[in-house]
Order: C-alpha cells, then structure tokens, then sequence
C-alpha cells in the first residue's frame, strides 16, 4: 500500500456507488472485483433505483449505466448537493453512442497520424430505411450485400441487440423497420474487441461472423439470418468439422498496439467518455484496412483480461486526483485567508 493509502486507509475509505441493472451488476461486481477494490481502500455499494439518489450515499464517485431523463435529473441534483463526487460518465456523452445513426460518427473525425505505417481506419457504408413501403432499393445502390440489419437504438432494451445478416432482397422484405442496413465486410471471421477504462486500453481477438461468398448468398431463399442462426451454424461447424472458427481466431495476427492505442485516446477525447470499448474488423480483401463497426459504453469488462485490477486503479486514480484537487483547493483557501 502506498504512503498516499496508508493516509486514505487513517482517514477513511473511499465509497463508489454503482447503479447497474439487475443483470449487469450480477456479470460486473464479481467476489474478485469487490477484494481488489477493499485492499485498495474502495468500497463499492450499490445505489438502490428505487430511493432517490440525493438520500443515498455519501459516494465520493458514481459509476452507472442506467437510462431515462428521471435518472439524469438525479445525477444533476446530486451534483449540485455534493460538487466534489465524481460522475463517471456524464449522461450527455454517453446519450451520444444511443443512436446507431450517428454513433460512428466520431470515427471520421479522427485524425491517425501513426508514422511509418500503412494501416487506414473507416467505418462501414450506413443506410437508415424507416419503412419498408418507402424502401428505395436506389438507396442502395452504395451497398452490397450482404448487409447487416440493427435497430435504429442502442439504448439498453430488450430489442437493441436483434439483429440479422441480410442476404438478398428477399432478406430486406423480413426484417423490422424502422432499421440501419450495414455494410457487411468479409473479414476473415475474427473481430478485435478494444477495452477502454481511463488511460488503459486492451485489445483481445474474439470470433465473429464467418465471410460470404455471392454462392452461399443467392443460395439462400429466405434471404435472411439472424446472429443466433449463424452462431449455432457455427458450433455445427464447429462440432462436426474441426476448430475451424477456433483456429481462424488463434491464427489472426493483432493489429499493431500503436495504432489501437491511437484511436482509443482520439475517441476518449472526441465523446469524453472513460468506460467504452470499440469493434475493429481487418477488411479480407485489403489487409491494412480497420474498420470499427461499432461502440459500446461501459461494455462486459468481465471478459477484459485482469478486469478487476484495471477498474480497481482507474477508481483509485479518479479518487486520488479528487483528493488532490480538493487539497489544493483547501490550501489556496487557507493562504488567503492569512493574506
């Protein structure tokens, strides 16, 4: 522990309220997370949803992950009462990743300046039909298929994660409208998933949707699958014929951790927010090419290597610069005072 510890540990103990979901607090506040954040003088309790925010704590720092304008007004209200807690993220920021129709938008704002590579960063082609009677198949004319159907949200309800692989204009005559159509890009069936906790970042190979081929699309005569269908295929495959998905994964080679590094800080700094993770495909046909296909805010850090560890001192290090700001602060206060 250190010396600046041992003085928090006399002093007392910094609290961190969490207000999560029901389902997410049972995958995050893990026995694990709890004793990492107790040796370093960290408590974490829950904040109950239905007590009003403003009677609850005290809380030097809140961590959430909960929606709607009631919820928002009760951050506000509890910081004007306790000024020197910290709110981790701001409900405006986070608002900003809601909506899959500007949600990449930050992405090509980014500026990558990564010397003495090769490697360029992109979205993927986006189109947003509202209904199927108004669907111009001439809107379409930028997009190939397969496309990829997701809800117009990404807000946390129970519909935002239904999403399908569409194959052929039979496919668009199945999905739920009002919908954003994807571009789907072959890339070779492994997705690199980015971590983002304050200043630390961390990059894991996860698998992904397999490639198409224009054979297995128009083979298709109901033009549409849904991620479970694929999923399951993908364990037949699995089962049947070798690790071959398996295999793919342990075989793709990282991208470099400069340029992921790069695009974390950028998009921190672009939507100031400090708990998200970001998808990065490599595109099949032209191997330095990134595309990130999608933005999470306070994503399943569980399955972040040495999660509680990380969590555990990025708190510490939100804790400790309040501290040392509220020091100053007092310093300052005393100085004119004998001025």
């Amino acid at each position: 522990m250190t010396e600046q510890e041992q003085e928090q540990e006399q002093a007392g103990r910094f609290t961190v309220g969490y207000a999560l979901a029901p389902k997410k607090v049972s995958s995050f506040i893990q026995p694990s997370l709890l004793e990492h954040a107790k040796n370093r003088c960290i408590d974490l309790v829950p904040i109950n949803p239905d007590t009003p925010l403003i009677q609850q704590g005290p809380f030097d720092c809140i961590i959430h992950k909960i929606n709607g304008e009631d919820w928002k007004k009760q951050l506000e209200d509890f910081s004007i009462k306790n000024p020197n807690a910290a709110i981790i993220d701001p409900p405006e920021a986070i608002e900003r990743l809601h909506s899959r129709i500007s949600m990449l938008d930050v992405v090509k704002e980014l500026k990558i300046h990564e010397q003495g590579t090769t490697e360029s960063l992109g979205i993927p082609k986006q189109v947003v039909i509202y209904e199927q009677e108004s669907l111009d198949y001439n809107v379409l004319d930028d997009l190939c298929f397969p496309v990829i159907a997701k809800p117009l949200m990404a807000d946390g309800s129970p519909n935002c994660h239904t999403m399908s692989v569409v194959l052929n204009g039979e496919g668009l005559k199945k999905v739920n409208y009002p919908i954003v159509l994807q571009e789907f890009v072959n890339h070779g069936g492994v997705v690199f998933k980015v971590y983002v906790v304050g200043d630390h970042v961390s990059c894991v190979k996860r698998r992904s949707l397999p490639d198409f081929s224009p054979e297995m699309m128009w083979a298709s005569s109901n033009g549409l699958l849904t991620f479970s269908q694929i999923s399951n295929h993908g364990e037949e495959n699995k089962n049947g014929h070798g690790n071959t998905m398996n295999h793919a994964v342990e075989a793709a080679e990282m991208p470099p951790l400069s340029f992921i590094n790069e695009i974390a800080i950028g998009l921190r700094k672009a939507m100031k927010l400090n708990l998200f993770n970001f998808d990065v495909i490599r595109d099949a046909k032209v191997g330095d090419r990134y595309i990130v296909i999608d933005i999470n805010y306070f994503p399943g850090y569980e399955k972040m290597p040495f999660y509680e560890a990380v969590l555990t001192g990025f708190f510490r290090d939100v804790l400790d610069r309040k501290s040392l700001s509220m020091k100053e602060h007092r310093d300052r206060d005393d100085n004119a005072i004998k001025l």
